[in-house]
């Protein structure tokens, strides 16, 4: 990075931190405060003047008044924003539509406005301003301590709109919006020219971003939405290693990229060729018999991608391709928002992010009421586990996201939240009501006492039984062995009832013994392609590890089946 930008973008996003810090300190007001400027900037529209919240002069008022709508209440609203209707949700100009992944239904359509993205951004800065602070920090307390310089970023994510609505607005992925309304930020930022983003085509995209972020031996990031797609990179890395060597001795890119010829000629000529640079690769290429992140960029400091949920699983790959790289989360959030904030290094946890929306919680036992109960971020408890509601400048108020989340803990009065798994994503051969956060653990606890890495999983449940058994569905990763897999399926009984212990209940009397199914290799990638297929975007491909669909998994290769 040009000596003239970090300092700059140190002073801006250590502002924006110490803004935020000061904002946890006084939650209740800076709660109240931007749900009272947030409603009446938006009093007049059609949504506002149906819910009257030009006359709400306080968050007793706005909770008494307004309901809790689902998502199918505001999806009328949003057809006619995509149509070009003015004034229905929002005051300002919609200049795009974020789509959900779509992972847990139907995508949702969600408006932005330029307020909402001038909002969302401060979050971000906040977040960066942590992140800069925590790397050097750690910079100081290694041996010998040394200064912390801040190396371009390695980003594979696209930004190519999905398409236009009838009433000419863009729309897609929430992070392609992101990155194009603060392109002028990211792109001194990249290891890759920013064109490089624009290649549609997701495995030519990943391969040139990799070819432009090899020629600089001092990457210092790399980041991307989720941990699974970090080591979709990294296994690029390695499979292509060698045409990626011999493109940087060339300066040519390979002939079967897929690329539009006019951008093709535009990036060969700021790639150039680096015969020293692709040297020095292959050497290390012999030496080692592969190529990593860590190998490739000896200075990488930081990797930035989601944290919770299922992520721990996939982080027990990262060693082997990163060494000791620490993790940042960045923000925490969806198409609907920016929820929470991190604040440290390998930390899952994020501060609720009370100046980008208006905050509720449901607690455990009020989730299947029809009118619940709702608590306000100052009456959280540590440990307890809730479903969030979030009123913001989409202008969508008290949404449910779907999202069930950990109070971890609190910094200075704000809530630090995790999220843990969506609402409904549960497996149920009886009434256990297994999580995605429940397998992760179990998987992770497997992987850990195994020393064994997997590809993925996911665990079903049985056709033409009931109760069902559960299916547990692995793929080894490249070069793994199972040698004693009837051990590994009675530890998987064993840590699911640690985990869950109602399975313990239902197995004893009710439930069938899982069945362990080996898949043939390659067999996620597979139904990762399913998913791409039916229109959820490339940068959003989120895995489910869990799964009551009984085809969700048809027509794979099992190769071998273990009872118990």
């Amino acid at each position: 990075m040009p000596d003239l930008i970090f300092p700059v973008l140190r002073a801006v996003t250590r502002r924006a931190k110490t803004n935020f810090i000061r904002k946890t300190r006084a939650l209740e007001a800076v709660q109240e405060q931007f749900l009272l400027e947030m409603l009446r900037s938006h009093q007049d529209t059609e949504l506002g003047q149906k819910f009257g919240i030009g006359n709400i002069t306080t968050v007793g008022q706005f909770r008494d008044r307004v309901p809790i709508l689902p998502y199918s209440s505001y999806d009328p609203y949003t057809e006619r924003i995509a149509k070009g209707e003015q004034n229905i949700l929002n005051p300002d100009p919609v200049v795009y539509v974020s789509l959900t992944s779509g992972s847990t239904g139907k995508q949702k359509q969600i408006p932005v406005t330029r307020r909402y993205q001038k909002n969302l951004g401060k979050p971000n800065l906040a977040a960066f301003g942590f992140a800069i602070a925590a790397l050097e920090a750690r910079s100081k307390q290694q041996d010998p301590p040394r200064k912390f310089r801040f190396g371009k970023l390695l980003t594979t994510n696209g930004i190519n709109v999905q398409g236009v609505t009838s009433g000419g607005i863009d729309y897609g992925p929430v992070t392609v919006g992101s990155i194009r309304s603060s392109h002028l930020l990211y792109r001194p930022l990249l290891a890759m020219p920013y064109d490089t983003l624009s290649i549609a085509d997701s495995l030519s995209r990943h391969y040139v971003c990799l070819l432009f972020a090899l020629k600089n031996p001092s990457v210092g990031g790399v980041g991307t939405n989720f941990p699974m797609l970090v080591l979709r990179t990294c296994g690029y890395l390695e499979k292509y290693a060698s045409d990626l060597i011999g493109d940087l001795r060339s300066g040519a890119i390979a002939s079967w990229v897929k690329i539009e010829p006019k951008l093709r000629y535009q990036l060969e000529q700021k790639l150039g060729a680096n015969p020293q640079r692709a040297t020095q690769l292959e050497n290390i290429l012999n030496t080692e018999g592969r190529l990593t992140p860590k190998l490739a960029w000896p200075d990488l400091s930081f990797i930035v991608t989601a944290m919770g949920g299922t992520s721990d699983f996939y982080f027990e790959r990262f060693p082997d391709y990163f060494g000791d790289t620490p993790i940042f989360g960045g923000v925490y959030g969806s198409a609907e928002g920016t929820f929470g904030v991190s604040y440290d290094l390998n930390q899952a946890g994020t501060i609720l992010s009370i100046d980008t929306g208006f905050y509720e919680f449901i607690p455990e036992e009020d989730w299947d009421q029809e009118n619940p109960k709702t608590l306000l971020p100052s009456e959280v408890e540590i440990g307890q586990s809730y479903r969030m509601l979030v009123t913001s400048y989409s202008g969508i108020y008290r949404y449910d996201i779907g999202d069930i989340v950990e109070i971890l803990g609190f910094y200075e009065q704000t809530p630090i939240i995790v999220f843990r798994h969506r609402r409904g994503g549960l497996l149920s051969a009886t009434t256990e009501k297994t999580t995605e956060f429940h397998a992760t653990q179990v998987m992770q606890a497997l992987s850990q006492e195994f020393n064994l890495d997997l590809d993925d999983f996911c665990i079903t449940l049985s056709d033409n039984e009931f109760p069902s058994r559960y299916l547990v569905n692995i793929e080894l990763a490249d070069g793994q062995t199972l040698d004693d897999p009837q051990k590994f399926l009675h530890r998987f009984e064993y840590w699911l009832g640690e985990f869950n212990n109602p399975y313990t209940t239902v197995r004893s009397s009710e439930v069938p013994p899982p069945r362990l199914q080996i898949l043939a290799p390659g067999s996620f990638a597979i139904v990762r392609q399913r998913q791409l297929d039916k229109g959820m975007s490339d940068a959003h491909l989120k895995f489910p590890h869990i799964s009551e669909d009984r085809g969700f998994l048809q027509g794979l290769n099992v190769v071998q089946k273990i009872e118990l």
